[in-house]
């Protein structure tokens, strides 16, 4: 018998598709998905009735509709104002009904896949809608991926102890939506200005706050050294977003709450808010330690310390 032999380019490549496969699926707690979960379809509600609130407007206009190119391949049709207001409330309905699924164990957990799977479909129908009328807001992207796998990983509750690589490769395909929102747009900055010195070079604060800005930011145009800097530093940010999938621990954590905050400066300055891909940030964190927070911050003690309900030794 003929001894198998491996070569040194046979075990590296078993060794380098063991890291990607691992990235990619690493087990990640079924609870963190489930809380996730909540926290998407909670504000999923709250945007199509507060911030991609155009879709049933553009059924008064539906000559004007223009879609983008997954519409074109779908061939989706204008939605009309009797067929947005039904997806309305379609999806509405779903992202509630979703919401109490997940959270209640007296609902099927069949409930938490026929609804996930709704709002997946619902959701990229309107806004396919929402973007087919001349203007694309990438700060939906992460969010557009996140329903979409939020349903692959199955049932899931915010108790769950058990870990899933269903669970890590839903928040890994999130997590990655989430930095391509910000790559995506260095490169845009790129393409349309010639390259991204020119860009970071030009006037474009100059322009947003003269447009836009608040009292908080306007005496910043007597000083464009300012303006130029915080163009560069975007930019750098931007470029370097995909470091984030790769921190762990208090870097992680700090690099979040970097771009959180920039967001809130970004909205307390010009007004414009990155809500969806705000949200999507959550899919960084052990949002699994929060229903275990909140039930022991709040459920009742009896007088002898342990909580109501449960036996004493």
């Amino acid at each position: 018998m003929s001894a198998t032999t491996t070569t040194p380019s046979g075990g590296l490549l078993r060794k380098v598709g063991g890291a990607v496969t691992g990235w990619w699926f690493t087990p990640l707690p079924l609870a963190r998905v489930a809380v996730f979960r909540v926290l998407v379809y909670a504000f999923v509600v709250f945007d199509v009735l507060f911030v991609a609130n155009d879709v049933i407007p553009h059924g008064y206009t539906p000559d004007l509709y223009q879609p983008t190119l997954l519409g074109r391949v779908l061939h989706l049709p204008p939605l009309g104002v009797a067929g947005g207001w039904a997806l309305l409330v379609v999806l509405v309905a779903a992202c509630v009904l979703g919401i109490v699924a997940t959270t209640s164990t007296r609902v099927s957990g069949r409930v938490q896949l026929v609804t996930g799977w709704t709002v997946a479909v619902a959701f990229w129908v309107w806004m396919l809608n929402s973007q087919g009328f001349a203007y694309v807001s990438h700060d939906h992207l992460a969010l557009m991926v996140a329903v979409a796998v939020l349903p692959t990983v199955g049932v899931a509750r915010p108790f769950d102890v058990d870990t899933s690589q269903a669970a890590g490769w839903a928040l890994r395909c999130t997590q990655i939506a989430v930095v391509l929102t910000y790559f995506g747009s260095a490169f845009s900055k790129w393409i349309r200005s010639g390259s991204p010195q020119a860009w970071a070079n030009g006037a474009v604060f100059v322009w947003a706050i003269m447009r836009r800005g608040s009292d908080l930011v306007t005496w910043t145009l007597q000083f464009p050294w300012i303006l130029r800097l915080g163009q560069w530093g975007l930019l750098a940010i931007e470029f370097l977003s995909p470091v984030v999938l790769f921190l762990r621990g208090k870097w992680l954590y700090l690099a979040v709450a970097t771009f959180c905050a920039f967001h809130l400066a970004t909205y307390l300055a010009l007004g414009i808010h990155f809500l969806p891909t705000v949200i999507c940030w959550a899919a960084f964190l052990p949002l699994e330690k929060l229903p275990v927070w909140l039930r022991a911050r709040f459920t009742p003690r009896a007088p002898g310390g342990s909580e109501t309900g449960t036996a004493s030794a």
